[in-house]
């Protein structure tokens, strides 16, 4: 048993509003776990609570000692601030005392041009500039990614690149991952896991065996916009 993380009846609610109720999952070493379910379904939250982020309910136990690393969904970058990747990769080396040899290391695993690291983060395309989140939240070496629809403000190709990214980190440096999307080719692809969200925890387990027709259609049942998304061929 490999567990790293386990998940019981987590809820989050504020005053009178229940965002998360009695969700439970487990993860474990190298499971890529992806998080999908509609728009305002939750999932951004279960990954701030599983950060303590927010106040919840129920339990989120992590194994002893885990390093976290976090990529949100979007960050805002002011385009006349006079900062660039460097700078914040070099920020973070000094707090967690790493040697510079593990910048050198993260970037070139990832990919990032000098110029790329160089270039104001206002300056940056949406590619780049994940690929550079990606690049910070790895920096120190966590065992677990957890990353928010890290694709949400890149084109196609672009997403395909970005994917592939995240499985040949996860492979080179045996982390788990949990992470939010709504592509459920990368679903099929890569996760180990599937957690399905719509309120209240509706499936969990491989994709092949969680994710039926009947669970589809409780998710998106809503949204027939977003159901066609997820079945093009239809």
């Amino acid at each position: 048993m490999n567990e790293i993380l386990s998940v019981k009846n987590l809820s989050v609610r504020f005053e009178d509003k229940t965002v998360l109720d009695n969700i439970n999952f487990s993860l474990e070493k190298r499971d890529s776990l992806c998080i999908i379910g509609p728009n305002g379904s939750g999932k951004t939250m279960l990954l701030r609570a599983l950060l303590g982020m927010v106040k919840y309910g129920g339990t989120a136990t992590w194994l002893p000692n885990v390093r976290l690393g976090y990529v949100p969904q979007k960050i805002d970058a002011d385009r006349h601030l006079p900062v660039n990747f460097r700078n914040l990769l070099a920020a973070k080396t000094a707090v967690l005392r790493l040697a510079p040899a593990d910048v050198s290391e993260i970037t070139s695993a990832i990919g990032l041009t000098e110029e790329e690291l160089e270039t104001p983060v206002g300056h940056l395309s949406g590619g780049q500039f994940q690929r550079a989140l990606i690049a910070f939240a790895l920096l120190g070496k966590p065992d677990v990614m957890l990353l928010d629809e890290p694709t949400a403000s890149i084109d196609k190709p672009g997403e395909e690149q970005v994917y592939e990214l995240i499985h040949r980190l996860q492979d080179k440096y045996g982390i788990a991952v949990i992470l939010v999307s709504h592509d459920l080719g990368f679903v099929y692809r890569y996760a180990t896991k599937v957690l399905c969200l719509n309120k209240s925890g509706v499936c969990f387990g491989k994709p092949e065996e969680a994710l039926t027709p009947e669970v589809l259609e409780k998710l998106y049942s809503g949204s027939a916009k977003f159901f066609h998304h997820l079945h093009p061929n239809e």
